[in-house]
């Protein structure tokens, strides 16, 4: 089989970021698009373990998999339809009363359960009821389009380090042009936030913006490299291009190390090296006009970025974005769980107990609390709330998810370091107490 020169250059970039969630389903795409199923089936299977309701997945594994058991004898669809999720109370039909409200739903139990009595019951649990805790949350929103957030650095809990940097670096200039000028100093160029996955990048990138009053576009891998030449080009150049229209806008770019892989990784006649350079070209040439365009990226290896792309006038300033603090952990519990019926949860104890995981390990801690109460409530019959016996439990089965990214951080500090660019990350590294 003649290797696709697009699909090889595709699963290099996998193989320095294999977390690339939708770069692997367009791999899959291609794979399956060549017919390529045996292959594009590996990859399901990994895409599937990092997200098992990604639904263009399913749809992609069950296309491959038809295929292989010889099911497919047309050409395969380009574009996929992502699988429909059914309701499970559509499987079978629904019989009503003469009133035409629906009778109590048998769940193979004896004497059955009645839901409508279940749902008033959730609906007599007081919630949130944290134990010594106001409620006070905000919600992340959404950050695919151009919008304009409501929250700020006052709505991130704890991380007063990240929020102290963001000041000296960004929001100190822009608030103080003159007194910027006059120490010869200014906003122009961009910020690298980059740390272990999970610890909330993303959201304190939109809350950079909120704190301006700027724009927020958010963009990821998938929004900008396409399979045909030259395409991948002209997607950054647009996303730019839009930028500039919504001026005052803060741009971001999630997992820039996947964007602008360093060239020397490359070959010669690799279609990303255009993309890398148009990139270098965008955010600082003599053609490019930012002004008002504040260019924010995030990843986990830094040290994976092109060179060219540290250098002054692109991301010039980098912010250490470690695993949340104790604020922090108790910020992100009480967003978990604000929307679920729980009862007698006290948010510090459970963060004293967190330390070393990150915000999205603290989720899962959460997600599987709630699974523990709900399985618990099926089995007698009747609701209860989430409790600490059941945040405990979670907490117990929960491992950290950052323990690769830390072997990569040390290998990086002790022989990458030359230069003191990690400084900030070996100071934290020593600090850091193994879970």
């Amino acid at each position: 089989m003649i290797d696709d020169p697009v699909i090889t250059e595709l699963l290099t970039v996998l193989e320095v970021n294999p977390e690339l969630l939708p770069l692997r389903v367009s791999v899959i795409e291609l794979l399956a698009d060549r017919g390529r199923y045996a292959e594009a089936l590996t990859h399901c299977a990994v895409a599937l373990g990092q997200d098992p309701q990604h639904a263009q997945a399913m749809a992609l594994l069950q296309r491959c998999t038809t295929a292989l058991a010889g099911g497919a004898a047309i050409a395969p669809a380009a574009n996929p339809a992502p699988a429909e999720s059914v309701p499970a109370a559509a499987a079978a039909p629904v019989a009503h009363t003469p009133n035409g409200t629906e009778p109590a739903i048998d769940d193979a139990r004896p004497g059955g359960y009645d839901w409508a009595a279940a749902e008033e019951q959730v609906g007599d649990i007081i919630a949130p009821a944290f134990v010594n805790e106001d409620r006070a949350v905000h919600a992340d929103g959404d950050a695919d389009v151009v919008r304009r957030p409501t929250l700020t650095l006052a709505d991130v809990g704890g991380m007063d380090d990240v929020k102290e940097q963001l000041e000296l670096a960004l929001l100190g200039p822009l608030r103080n042009p003159e007194l910027a000028k006059a120490f010869g100093t200014s906003a122009r160029g961009g910020l690298l936030l980059y740390g272990p996955p999970g610890c909330g990048k993303t959201f304190i990138a939109s809350a950079v913006a909120g704190e301006l009053g700027a724009n927020f576009y958010a963009i990821e891998i998938a929004d900008i490299l396409d399979m045909h030449v030259g395409s991948s080009e002209r997607n950054l150049q647009q996303v730019f291009q839009t930028a500039r229209r919504k001026a005052p806008c803060v741009l971001f770019f999630d997992e820039v190390d996947a964007l602008g892989l360093k060239r020397s990784q490359l070959s010669s006649s690799s279609w990303l090296r255009s993309t890398v350079n148009q990139l270098l070209n965008e955010m600082d040439s003599m053609s490019s006009d930012n002004e008002g365009v504040y260019v924010i990226g995030a990843t986990n290896h830094p040290w994976d970025v092109d060179v060219a792309l540290r250098r002054p006038g692109r991301f010039d300033r980098t912010v250490l974005v470690t695993l949340p603090d104790p604020e922090a952990r108790v910020s992100i519990l009480r967003h978990h769980l604000k929307d679920r019926p729980v009862a007698g949860i006290d948010l510090p104890a459970i963060a004293a107990r967190a330390e070393g995981l990150s915000g999205a390990d603290l989720a899962h801690v959460c997600k599987s609390a709630t699974q523990f109460a709900m399985a618990d409530s099926l089995r007698a019959g009747t609701v209860r709330p989430v409790q600490m016996p059941d945040i405990e439990r979670a907490l117990a089965q929960v491992r950290p998810s950052t323990g690769a990214w830390f072997e990569s951080a040390r290998n990086v500090v002790e022989f990458a370091n030359n230069d003191g660019s990690y400084d900030d990350l070996a100071a934290y590294m020593r600090t850091r107490k193994p879970r």
